[in-house]
């Protein structure tokens, strides 16, 4: 016997109430949706409450495979997003249980929830899709609502245009009526004013009763003969037929009763059938197909690619014929067309030409006729599979919410819902697409109608795998360092000042270690000779670890850490100039031999990680430097049994301020001035330079067309002649005024 224990009441009815709301809201979502896209086809038609009230039934039920995915997505994200933010989930793992146990009621839950997805597909979603679209039909096909604005012309009913200057709502009473009639056809049309009018539909809402009013009725009449035609010779242009009345009724054909159209003629349609019910529609189709093409086949071989039978005479001397005339030259087409008849020629292209077009519409017919054929046996395989991707998303997307929800730690509706919708876009954009290219034949269909479980499985297992694990999916900083070590950006480091210091340090052994520092990383510059390239063969296929770099590094560190207690102020900006040292970077790309190995074999790849070796080889060796230069100013700081009071460090007696700090700091970064300076200088220069090139490249081209030469007259008084401008040189420039308009 399974017993449910408290925490998978506990975690059940925190998700259940989750997802209710979600499913609901989702369903009401995707039914809005629906009803704009046919808003227009239902709005003015004056619909019953009790037909509007089964289409939203039906299209509710029709809805729910749509619906379920996205309410489970959210409804986990939502759920263990809460449990994480208020601490649940870290008091249940510290607990022992693990997440997987978690999330157990509610995978099975969620298997539940795909049975269910399946059974309204195959089930109950057949039905619902026949007696919508039945509806759906019926609605576009049934006549508007007689609703008459004032002053317009309303052609709601069929042949008879009414225009009304006024109405009065509460009577139902039109005034200044006119209306125009064609139900008798163009020939007989009449038209009708009257001072006032009113529109009844009877009580077998099959026709219009239009009451009229002191008025004039005018009725065309026919031009064909007898009195018409003896009018028209005594010079009366449109002959009619004038009536006055006082009061006059029309009875008008206008069916506004709901007609439900026969259930059977969409009856064929993939989504009103079940699985067992489209294989076999898929079986006949397919037998149909191969019958159609096994006759098509027969019909042109009868046709286009007869082959004459010879009798056993004929042939014999056709081959005889073929055999005396081996070795001959053959005779050309093209001087058989030369030596024919022209006109048997002309007849015989025409008769070809009319033969291929009416063998390519032939063709034509019969080609659309099996694309049609194919395109719905293609749809029915669609529908086949869609009702089982569709039921699988459901457990796919809670296993993708779940670990989500558990490694954002954030509940509510804000960045849940946001996460949950962004998943559901490029799920249903790819579930589309696959679809589509499957339903059109350009791709395999199991592979079309099952991308989108490929694209969403795999982040399924490692979401819920790394969530399993407290792995730090999304943490940026854990990012931000893999690139930082990829791409080996530079670091600081940020000491601070301890408000509370523990233990003190040990300035009385300090100057030892960091002179100790000082004579390890001079030695190292020396021996390891950083400036040299390094051996390709030894970086790949002998990697040797550096422990001479690594004992330095691990020297620095303990200085740092114990320095990092210091309350001077100064010490601690001196400790932020320590680089942080890559100390496996500069010898070989891995850790491990094969990958060594294999990146060396690379050679593309060997070339790249060579020069990146390189480079930190380089920077290893200013580090060095660095190291040395910062131990120097350190060890000035520490000497002479330096003390620290009261934030400012008194060395011999005589107080060193923080400003001292800032002469340090300009010792430290004058490199950094100097190369500022040098960059501006050489920008400076550079502009100064391009722009003498250009003008000595515009003196070249006037002096080349004649606009320019070393004779210009000049003015007596050493000025340059007018409309000139001189150069840089002294040579005049031309100048040419715009030409004033005539």
């Amino acid at each position: 016997m399974v017993i449910i224990k408290k925490l998978d009441w506990y975690v059940l009815k925190k998700f259940l109430l989750v997802f209710a709301g979600a499913f609901f809201v989702v369903l009401f979502v995707f039914m809005m949706q629906f009803t704009w896209r046919y808003v227009d086809d239902l709005i003015g038609k004056g619909l019953s409450f009790d037909i509007l009230a089964k289409f939203y039934w039906y299209m509710a039920q029709t809805l729910v495979r749509d619906s379920l995915p996205l309410s489970v997505l959210l409804a986990s994200l939502i759920t263990f997003g809460n449990m994480g933010e208020s601490f649940e989930l870290l008091a249940m793992k510290a607990a022992g249980i693990p997440l997987i146990r978690i999330m157990r009621p509610l995978a099975i839950f969620a298997a539940f929830l795909t049975g269910t997805s399946f059974y309204f597909q195959n089930f109950t979603s057949p039905d619902a899709q026949i007696n919508m679209r039945t509806l759906l039909f019926s609605m576009k096909e049934q006549s508007p609502a007689v609703e008459i604005p004032e002053g317009v012309f309303y052609n709601g009913v069929p042949n008879i245009n009414i225009y009304v200057q006024r109405k009065n709502t509460l009577t139902g009473m039109l005034y200044q009526t006119i209306i125009y009639k064609t139900d008798q056809g163009f020939d007989r049309a009449q038209i009708v004013l009257a001072d006032s009018a009113r529109l009844e539909v009877t009580r077998d809402k099959m026709h219009l009763r239009l009451e009229l009013w002191n008025g004039e009725q005018f009725e065309s009449l026919e031009s064909s003969g007898g009195a018409a035609t003896q009018m028209m010779q005594n010079g009366a242009h449109e002959p009619f037929d004038r009536e006055t009345f006082r009061f006059k009724t029309l009875l008008i054909d206008f069916d506004s009763n709901f007609n439900l159209m026969d259930k059977s003629l969409i009856a064929g349609m993939p989504t009103a059938k079940n699985m067992k019910q489209i294989q076999q529609s898929v079986d006949s189709m397919n037998a149909e197909l191969d019958s159609v093409g096994r006759q098509y086949y027969k019909d042109a071989c009868v046709t286009y690619y007869r082959r004459p039978q010879l009798p056993a005479k004929d042939s014999v001397a056709l081959l005889n014929l073929l055999r005396s005339r081996q070795g001959q030259s053959t005779l050309a087409f093209d001087t058989i067309v030369a030596h024919a008849d022209p006109q048997k020629l002309q007849m015989a292209r025409q008769i070809a030409l009319s033969s291929v077009k009416s063998v390519s519409a032939d063709l034509e017919w019969k080609a659309m006729g099996a694309d049609q054929e194919q395109r719905s046996l293609l749809g029915h395989e669609v529908e086949w599979h869609n009702k089982i991707t569709y039921s699988l998303a459901c457990l796919l997307f809670f296993f993708v919410g779940a670990p989500l929800g558990a490694i954002i730690r954030k509940g509510g509706l804000g960045m849940p819902t946001v996460i949950s919708v962004a998943i559901f876009i490029v799920w249903y954009i790819i579930y589309t697409s696959g679809m589509k290219m499957a339903r059109d034949g350009n791709i395999n269909m199991v592979l079309g109608m099952w991308i989108s479980t490929m694209v969403i499985a795999p982040f399924s297992v490692f979401f819920t795998y790394k969530a399993n694990k407290d792995s730090v999916v999304f943490n940026i900083d854990a990012y931000k360092h893999f690139f930082v070590r990829l791409f080996g950006l530079r670091t600081s480091r940020h000491i601070f000042r301890k408000e509370v210091i523990i233990d003190e340090p040990r300035l009385d052994k300090l100057p030892v270690e960091i002179e100790a520092l000082i004579s390890a990383c001079k030695a190292y510059n020396e021996k390891s000779k950083l400036l040299r390239a390094p051996s390709y063969v030894n970086i790949f296929f002998h990697h040797v670890p550096d422990r001479v770099a690594e004992q330095i590094d691990e020297q620095m560190e303990r200085i740092v850490e114990e320095l990092s207690n210091s309350r001077n102020r100064v010490v601690l900006e001196v400790l932020n100039r320590y680089p942080i040292l890559y100390t496996h970077a500069h010898t070989s790309p891995f850790d491990k031999k094969w990958a060594n190995v294999a990146a060396g074999l690379f050679v593309p790849l060997g070339i790249v990680l060579w020069f990146r070796i390189w480079r930190f080889r380089l920077r290893l060796y200013r580090d060095m430097r660095v190291i040395v230069r910062t131990s120097e100013q350190l060890l000035a700081l520490l000497q002479g049994n330096t003390l620290v009071e009261g934030g400012d460090a008194v060395a011999n007696g005589a107080a060193v301020s923080p400003s001292g700090g800032i002469i340090l700091r300009w010792a430290s970064n004058r490199r950094v001035v100097i190369t500022l300076l040098a960059a501006v200088l050489l920008v400076v220069a550079g502009y100064g330079g391009w722009h003498a090139w250009r003008r000595y490249q515009y003196k070249r081209y006037m002096q080349e067309h004649g606009e320019l030469t070393p004779n210009t007259p000049k003015q007596p008084d050493g000025g340059v002649a007018p409309g000139q401008l001189p150069l840089g040189n002294g040579a005049p420039l031309p100048l040419r005024l715009p030409q004033q308009a005539p």
